[in-house]
């Protein structure tokens, strides 16, 4: 006989923490959306668009809480940033920041989440490749929604900022995204036992 029951999505902290009712998932929001404005803050600056801890964190947290509560933890840190709160990289704030020209980055932060989340509900963050492999997917939206948004932001040719937008952030992404990558399949093995 064939098992044809589905298994239940389960990411790494809804088993740790598990039962996640409402003011535990409420918690988890407000913790992550805090920790992306963190990661916000570590930036290096090379050309228009600087390198950030942001990719790192939106990565983990679609993948530590999955694809819905991941997303509402990033749209709660956007709004924070777009209301005034300085969360966004470098300390910068407003809905003027959140629309300019790396606001596509931005904006494609709840996307990576939500991906990166699915993935690992259905397992792919239980080993280092298909940990890596979910992430890499995740950064992959975020830096072709990244690139699409500051082309026309800047009415130049795709192909003219691809550099400034895509290429020279590839090296820290694949740190950031392998990081991330070694992190979840360690935490599995802690909650198993």
């Amino acid at each position: 006989m064939f098992d044809t029951s589905v298994a239940k999505s389960e990411t790494l902290l809804g088993v740790a923490l598990a039962p996640l009712d409402v003011v535990r998932q409420v918690g988890l929001v407000i913790g992550f959306s805090l920790l992306n404005a963190v990661a916000a803050q570590v930036v290096i600056p090379i050309g228009p668009i600087p390198i950030t801890g942001q990719t790192f964190a939106v990565l983990l947290t679609g993948a530590l809480l999955g694809s819905r509560l991941g997303a509402l933890a990033i749209i709660v840190y956007l709004a924070e940033g777009a209301i005034g709160l300085p969360f966004f990289a470098g300390g910068h704030f407003g809905l003027a920041h959140l629309i300019g020209p790396t606001g596509g980055y931005l904006v494609s932060f709840p996307a990576a989440a939500y991906v990166t989340g699915a993935f690992a509900e259905h397992g792919w963050d239980r080993r280092f490749l298909s940990a890596a492999a979910a992430m890499a997917i995740g950064s992959v939206v975020i830096l072709f929604c990244g690139w699409a948004w500051f082309s026309f932001a800047y009415h130049t040719p795709p192909m003219l900022t691809l550099w400034q937008t895509v290429t020279h952030l590839v090296p820290g992404d694949i740190v950031k995204v392998l990081l991330a990558a070694a992190v979840l399949p360690s935490g599995w093995k802690l909650v198993r036992k």
